[in-house]
């Protein structure tokens, strides 16, 4: 069966014969509603909760796996799945905390995250929140989270699959630093343009070759290109705010009407991560392409891509390598239950310097970490042989179960 895997479609398993599925909506701390769907098979006593916080997951190909293997599944949106103008991770960190207190209420003797690509960095950062003494006040825009005041139950284990560092750390690699206005997708510096002959782009499906002059000055010009948007979100940010100081002393509509209009962000151009198109930047398995597809100097240009309209607020909890809270390598020493990490070596998004990053990193004292054969999204790195899905479920049914017995 063809469903949708963590954002592309991918073969999975039918769910067992026996399987009991139900369907719930949750309340939020702060007032919202999240949708979820639970999988059970008799006897099963641990839980593995799976999550995004863009994507749908509920037909995620590790459902039926994991079921196969006696264990029971959760599969949760946050309040901006498929729509992530307004995606905030602060709120998106209540919508995890609604599910997790709705799995204790449950009675499983073992709740599990697993996040896989942007899902690894949501968990992470909800497991850092959940077990702080001091949680985070206000997010980056300045909104309250109101973490303080959360039940934010504290899961026993963590697996994080092809977990790239951030939507915001992932974009900054990705964004081109060669637009030099933001109101014209066409703007380019030529002497930034990773698509450029003379600076090391050879036209697909040629290996491009860049210099390691040239690719220190596009990660630093990358930088200041995220760091441009970061103020002009912030400036709309405190436009807006000083149009809601406005109204509050003199009840002017107009004030009003402005500190209600979000005045949304278009970002161009995201899909321009050298490594794409020189494989031999950070090597791994990986095929020639990006996440988005075999030509990224075409994708570059086009409609689908990250971060491409966001609210000032959204952009800065979220799409901002430099301002989002929601940064795996921030938040993974504060991760101390066991950890699973799961490295697919075809990776196009999570790479080795990455995986040891992570390793580096970690605060768990039982810490994993397992390789498999698979791209990003858990497909097959050679037509007709095993999927990374199925070979990255073999590892996380082998370690749950030595943690946890399935029944």
């Amino acid at each position: 069966m063809s469903r949708l895997g963590a954002g592309r479609r991918l073969e999975t398993q039918e769910l067992p014969r026996d399987v009991i599925e139900s369907t719930h909506s949750l309340r939020t701390h702060d007032g919202s509603t999240v949708d979820g769907v639970l999988r059970t098979v008799p006897g099963v006593r641990t839980v593995v909760s799976v999550m995004h916080p863009r994507q749908d997951v509920t037909h995620h190909p590790l459902v039926p796996e994991l079921l196969a293997r006696g264990f029971a599944v959760w599969t949760q949106g946050t309040r901006s799945v498929n729509n992530d103008i307004a995606l905030l991770h602060e709120q998106a960190l209540l919508d995890v905390a609604a599910g997790q207190k709705f799995l204790r209420q449950r009675e499983f003797d073992a709740v599990v995250t697993l996040g896989h690509s942007g899902g690894g960095t949501l968990f992470a950062y909800y497991h850092e929140q959940a077990g702080s003494p001091d949680r985070l006040a206000a997010g980056p825009g300045g909104r309250p989270t109101g973490f303080a005041e959360a039940e934010m139950p504290l899961p026993d284990a963590a697996v994080f699959m092809a977990p790239h560092p951030g939507q915001g750390a992932l974009l900054q690699r990705m964004i081109d630093p060669s637009v030099v206005d933001e109101s014209d997708p066409m703007s380019i510096d030529p002497e930034l343009d990773p698509y450029a002959e003379a600076n090391g782009f050879r036209p697909a499906p040629q290996p491009s070759s860049y210099s390691a002059e040239f690719v220190a000055r596009y990660r630093l010009a990358q930088r200041d290109r995220i760091a441009r948007i970061d103020a002009v979100a912030r400036e709309r940010l405190d436009d807006i705010a000083a149009a809601r100081r406005r109204h509050e002393q003199t009840s002017n509509p107009a004030d009003r009407r402005r500190a209600l209009a979000p005045r949304v962000l278009t970002t161009y151009r995201t899909d321009a991560d050298l490594r794409g198109v020189d494989l031999s930047l950070d090597p791994n398995d990986r095929p020639y392409g990006s996440l988005f597809g075999r030509r990224p100097d075409l994708t570059n240009y086009g409609l689908v891509g990250f971060g491409r309209f966001a609210t000032p607020e959204a952009w800065l909890s979220t799409w901002s390598g430099l301002s989002s809270k929601a940064n795996l390598l921030r938040c993974i020493p504060n991760v101390t239950a066991p950890t699973l990490l799961v490295e697919l070596t075809g990776d196009q998004a999570c790479f080795p310097a990455d995986i040891d990053a992570i390793v580096d990193a970690s605060g768990a004292k039982d810490f994993a970490l397992a390789r498999v054969a698979g791209t990003h999204f858990g497909g097959p790195l050679t037509p007709g042989g095993p999927t990374g899905n199925h070979l990255a479920a073999q590892e996380i049914g082998a370690w749950l179960a030595e943690r946890f017995p399935a029944a």
